[in-house]
């Protein structure tokens, strides 16, 4: 009898994650939602601020993780500001100044355009599967959506956020909220994703809510007013000269 009860008390853990699926393949679908060959997107960022709230237009023409080309269109004094990104380097063109300035280092972790995005957030365009280890550790409800609420882990020291915890829709295997953490386990910012939608047969939030846990405010909303997959993008709009057509 004794034995069987430590085979049972074995046993029972190992079945009760066995209901789980796997993380990684979690993160492979997830993937197969929120990336593409190439996106072309414009949208809008609510700033809601201590002061208000503002809003900034723009409009954005990606290529994998790998290239970036973001031209704001409005408020008037933000309207041909414009973002290149190339690999891991970073420009940014500001009209007022007619100069080019490259965004580096320390930089990367500042605000764009005092919100609750930095201009990391904006570069990170690559898979979660090719950055993290990720576990099922629970199954949640929110918003009436089952999801399973998996922990990610960095596998190499290029990410901006070592931790994730991530509320998974189970049926669509789109994220519908996020926590991201320090490696210390201090919580940096939370998001929680809207409006899901099918896409070009993938399911993708439109709507998007951040909130920097470090600074005052009430978030930045980020809002896909339109957006393409894997449509033809000119290779001359990644270059440094574009960014002051």
């Amino acid at each position: 009898m004794k034995k069987t009860a430590i085979i049972l008390f074995i046993l029972i853990p190992i079945l009760l994650n066995a209901q789980y699926p796997n993380g990684k393949d979690i993160l492979d679908k997830i993937d197969q939602n929120m990336s593409a060959k190439s996106t072309i997107y414009t949208s809008k960022m609510i700033i809601h601020g201590n002061r208000g709230d503002r809003t900034v237009e723009s409009k954005s023409w990606i290529i994998g993780d790998k290239k970036a080309y973001t031209e704001y269109l409005n408020p008037a004094r933000e309207r041909g500001t414009k973002m290149l990104k190339l690999e891991d380097q970073l420009w940014l063109y500001s009209p007022s100044t007619d100069r080019t300035i490259q965004i580096a280092g320390h930089m990367l972790r500042q605000s764009v355009m005092g919100s609750d995005l930095s201009y990391e957030d904006m570069m990170d365009d690559s898979k979660l599967s090719d950055h993290y280890s990720a576990d099922v550790i629970r199954e949640e409800t929110i918003v009436d959506r089952k999801c399973w609420v998996i922990e990610m882990n960095a596998t190499d020291n290029t990410v901006s956020y070592p931790k994730r915890i991530v509320w998974v829709d189970i049926e669509r295997n789109v994220p519908l909220k996020e926590e991201l953490y320090a490696k210390g386990g201090k919580l940096l910012k939370k998001t929680e994703l809207y409006d899901v939608k099918k896409v070009s047969g993938r399911w993708y939030p439109m709507r998007i809510v951040f909130k920097d846990m470090l600074k005052e405010g009430e978030g930045t909303e980020f809002i896909v007013d339109e957006i393409e997959f894997n449509k033809d993008i000119p290779e001359a709009i990644f270059s440094k000269g574009s960014l002051k057509k």
